[in-house]
């Protein structure tokens, strides 16, 4: 019943930034935990980022902490991925879901909701 909509994503050279949005639908956005998950080409959906109902709690994926940050607002019920210093790697589809956990979910199968995805792209 939870609609997730990307947008933000687009072509950026490496050592550049790009911020990713999702927007929730609904009135339920606050009793979502909230995540980010990317696919590249041939490769397996990885975790990203997550975030707790409240933004108390946070949980990065390895190749990301300490380039992107995960934050969210509970008045526009929408998330958002800052991405810092990026990388050709960093190169894929983002995804993000959402779920009615009360702690900060990091797993595909912990999530019930799921967006289109956004396509980044950064060039060397």
């Amino acid at each position: 019943q939870v609609q997730l909509v990307e947008s933000g994503g687009g072509l950026v050279q490496a050592g550049g930034s790009l911020r990713l949005s999702c927007a929730a639908s609904g009135r339920t956005f606050s009793s979502l935990a909230m995540g980010w998950f990317r696919q590249g080409p041939g490769q397996e959906r990885e975790f990203v980022a997550a975030i707790s109902r409240t933004g108390g709690s946070t949980s990065y994926g390895n190749s990301v902490r300490g380039r992107f940050t995960i934050s969210r607002d509970n008045v526009k019920n929408t998330v958002y991925l800052h991405m810092n210093s990026l990388k050709p790697e960093d190169t894929a589809v983002y995804y993000c879901a959402a779920d009615e956990k009360w702690t900060v979910v990091v797993t595909r199968s912990g999530y019930g909701y799921w967006g289109q995805g956004t396509q980044v792209t950064v060039s060397s």
